[in-house]
């Protein structure tokens, strides 16, 4: 595997690439891999012929510089970890090759942005818009792997792509979870032992609640009984708990339509969030 850190460099390997009739995966990463990244690194390798890699630790997507400061940094361990897995190319720039000095241009996608962790992150769906344009221009990608983890994320890509004409396919890989329903995600290991203990309770909570609309309950009284459950685990607050449209995000008050349940919490000072499949 080799390391580029300069675009310059990173254009030149994917042209020869191109020149040689051979297609590109990219899947863009913050660093701090678990299984899940991995999981689509295997995705790219069997939807590409060569596969890059980031680790951008992206500053335009933070609300808060203290959490900023506390994401896990891991990139020699991360660059062991993709060599292993087979990617052919990492990407890991420096922050002024990405928002080189005088960067005044931000990527916003209206209405999709809005509500769920828009509305209590500002500006985070706008940093994130903005890095993944750029990432997507970098790398010349063909296709593009994300988990569906964060599913408010892969909608805003899905977008993005196709509203500026990025000929880049967007591909959205399940979730991997822990043995107890636990959400792969590199904040897990902020967890203390007591609360990644509890940490499950928000997918059994949001489970319940899934299995108990498709049975007819009123949405409103599901999503109520999963909140009680959820703090009743241990978590201090649930930031947002709903059922949505799985393309628009439309608030629903029916699965009448393919819809997701998604939801954040806190636990232990560690935000949490995670999202099901309610089928109509």
């Amino acid at each position: 595997m080799r390391t580029v850190r300069e675009v310059k460099a990173l254009r030149g390997v994917v042209a020869a690439w191109k020149a040689a009739g051979q297609t590109v995966g990219v899947v863009p990463t913050m660093g701090a891999l678990h299984p899940g990244h991995l999981s689509l690194i295997a995705a790219a390798r069997a939807g590409a012929d060569r596969v890059i890699a980031t680790i951008f630790v992206n500053p335009r997507q933070f609300d808060s510089p203290e959490d900023l400061a506390k994401y896990p940094r891991t990139e020699d361990r991360d660059a062991g970890m993709l060599a292993v897995a087979g990617v052919d190319l990492l990407f890991a720039p420096p922050p002024e090759a990405v928002y080189p000095q005088g960067f005044a241009t931000s990527v916003s996608v209206a209405g999709l942005s809005e509500g769920l962790c828009g509305a209590h992150r500002p500006g985070h769906f706008d940093g994130v818009a903005t890095v993944v344009t750029k990432l997507f221009l970098m790398t010349g990608a063909d296709r593009a792997f994300f988990g569906e983890k964060d599913w408010q994320q892969l909608q805003i890509v899905r977008r993005l792509a196709r509203d500026l004409n990025i000929p880049v396919a967007v591909t959205g890989c399940p979730t991997l979870r822990e043995a107890d329903g636990l959400a792969m995600s590199s904040r897990n290991t902020r967890l203390s032992p007591a609360d990644r203990a509890a940490a499950p309770a928000l997918h059994r909570a949001m489970s319940a609640a899934g299995s108990a609309i498709r049975g007819g309950t009123p949405v409103a009284d599901a999503l109520a009984r999963a909140r009680q459950d959820i703090l009743r685990a241990g978590f201090c607050e649930v930031e947002y708990l709903e059922l949505r449209g799985a393309e628009g995000l439309e608030p629903l008050d029916a699965p009448d339509r393919p819809a997701r349940l998604l939801a954040a919490a806190w636990l232990g000072g560690v935000r949490l969030i995670d999202n099901i499949v309610v089928d109509p």
